[in-house]
């Protein structure tokens, strides 16, 4: 196994506090022609919270993340453009950095929901027109400034806070699963990376009922800054210091074996992958990680179980299936457990409906 060559740590500045809307005509003060990429939902959010003097130029995403998407929104883009402000969720703000990158300018991310770290990585989950995932695609530019502006978030939907926290729990315990098979000393980015995955992982399990309880009175609290926190910015580090060392092992590979079973696709990915982090551990036999986190799926509302995910009928069919999926040499379950089976896979599946 070796280390990506390039370390990416995250975007050049980072702001994230209450009001921090605020501080957006500053600085983009710098820019001669900054635009604007968004959806129809973000923008609402963006317009009930930005007070400031700037009446930007708007361009819609088409929902796809798609590089032929990038590639209209370049050619409409008004010439002398110099920087794409993209707000929204990890679709739109994929789609801004893949234009900024086409036009070789900077852009600014504006997060509207806490699913993911997109706006704090300078990379984009492309996907095909047809909403089909197509691949990961990597830049040559940091994002310049990833502004989260926490009265704005605070009124997201609460699914995508537990998208964010399942998605950014597995970062610890992917990349823990990944190292711990690795001869020799580790690179010390690599061990970098995993650190912030550990502050992640504490964070997460301290604070998660609080930033929860906080997003529903709608209240920000410093347990929910702390969260949003981890959940963009630090996990945005964690990939970008680490490189191979930090990638999706067996959470995401059982997450992408459950694309195959129709009942799962309305709960969101990061809840998904949280699930697929107790597969990966009860196959490894970490039972006493399985014994600190189910307590904490219980108490947070995560469902730990695939019956939990509406599978109502043909359960065990279509555990197998999952588990076929995930351990099959296409997948990444292998990082974690080497030379993991399908039988293992399924008895860890299995061993948690009993649970």
């Amino acid at each position: 196994m070796r280390l990506s060559q390039v370390v990416r740590p995250g975007s050049g500045q980072f702001i994230c506090e209450q009001g921090a809307l605020s501080l957006l005509d500053e600085k983009l003060a710098v820019f001669k022609q900054p635009v604007m990429i968004t959806g129809e939902k973000s923008y609402v959010a963006f317009k009930k919270h930005y007070k400031g003097q700037l009446d930007l130029p708007v361009y819609p995403y088409n929902r796809t993340a798609s590089n032929e998407d990038m590639a209209r929104l370049a050619n409409e883009l008004p010439e002398g453009t110099d920087c794409i402000v993209g707000v929204g969720g990890g679709m739109v703000l994929d789609t801004a950095k893949g234009t900024a990158d086409l036009l070789k300018i900077d852009v600014v991310t504006v997060p509207t929901v806490l699913g993911t770290c997109a706006g704090f990585t300078p990379l984009s989950a492309v996907y095909h027109p047809d909403h089909t995932f197509k691949a990961v695609d990597y830049y040559e530019r940091a994002v310049y400034l990833c502004l989260m502006d926490l009265d704005l978030l605070i009124e997201a939907p609460e699914a995508y806070l537990m998208g964010g926290i399942g998605d950014t729990l597995a970062k610890w315990y992917e990349a823990q699963g990944i190292v711990e098979h690795v001869s020799g000393d580790l690179p010390t980015m690599a061990e970098v990376g995993l650190s912030t995955a550990k502050v992640t992982q504490e964070v997460l399990l301290r604070d998660t009922a609080d930033a929860i309880a906080s997003l529903e009175k709608g209240e920000v609290t410093p347990a929910f800054k702390r969260v949003a926190e981890s959940i963009v910015a630090v996990a945005g580090t964690v990939g970008g210091f680490a490189g191979e060392y930090g990638r999706m092992a067996g959470a995401h590979a059982v997450h992408n074996g459950m694309s195959l079973v129709s009942e799962t696709h309305d709960f969101e990915h990061g809840v998904k992958v949280a699930y697929g982090v107790l597969v990966q551990l009860v196959a490894a036999n970490k039972m006493d990680d399985v014994a600190t986190l189910l307590p904490f799926y219980r108490d947070n509302g995560f469902p730990y179980k695939l019956s939990a995910f509406n599978v109502t009928s043909g359960l065990e069919g279509k555990i197998r299936q999952v588990a076929e999926f995930a351990a099959s040499d296409k997948e990444t379950f292998n990082l974690a457990v080497p030379g993991v089976t399908t039988e293992q896979v399924f008895q860890a599946m299995q061993y948690l409906e009993q649970v």
